[in-house]
């Protein structure tokens, strides 16, 4: 009987690898929902700038979840592909909280508090993907 080598992990992802997942494939989209539903409302006076940004913030959120799908389903670019997403949703972010583009509800000076939990946020994930064991084991990262 021959042996076979198997690239990809058999075992299913565990600990923060599931939170991280989870977070890309259903908090993520549902905090562009509330978002997005509130900002539609302001679409008429904004116009393009709004429509621009929403359209980006979907992008970013499917690309997301594209990685939070491939994380669940121990893909072997699962963990790149997650590392990109975090940082192109830390880009979106800060992009956000420093332009006019799109409605908010911040007080003045408030926004280096959101743009600093952003990415501390993304800091951390990001952190976790390049220095866990776990994710080294399941996904033979080097």
């Amino acid at each position: 009987m021959a042996e076979t080598s198997q690239t990809a992990p058999t075992e299913p992802i565990g600990g923060w690898l599931v939170l991280l997942s989870r977070l890309l494939v259903v908090f993520h989209p549902l905090s562009l929902a509330v978002t997005a539903s509130n900002a539609l409302g302001s679409l008429s006076a904004r116009g393009t700038a709004v429509a621009s940004v929403l359209i980006l913030r979907l992008a970013v959120v499917g690309f997301g979840m594209a990685a939070g799908r491939a994380l669940q389903g121990l893909q072997p670019g699962a963990v790149t592909l997650a590392r990109a997403a975090l940082i192109a949703s830390a880009a979106t972010d800060v992009f956000v909280y420093t332009t006019p583009y799109f409605p908010n509800n911040r007080l003045p000076g408030d926004t280096i508090y959101y743009v600093a939990a952003s990415l501390a946020y993304h800091g951390a994930w990001l952190a976790y993907l390049a220095r866990s064991k776990r994710v080294r084991a399941t996904f033979a990262v080097t």
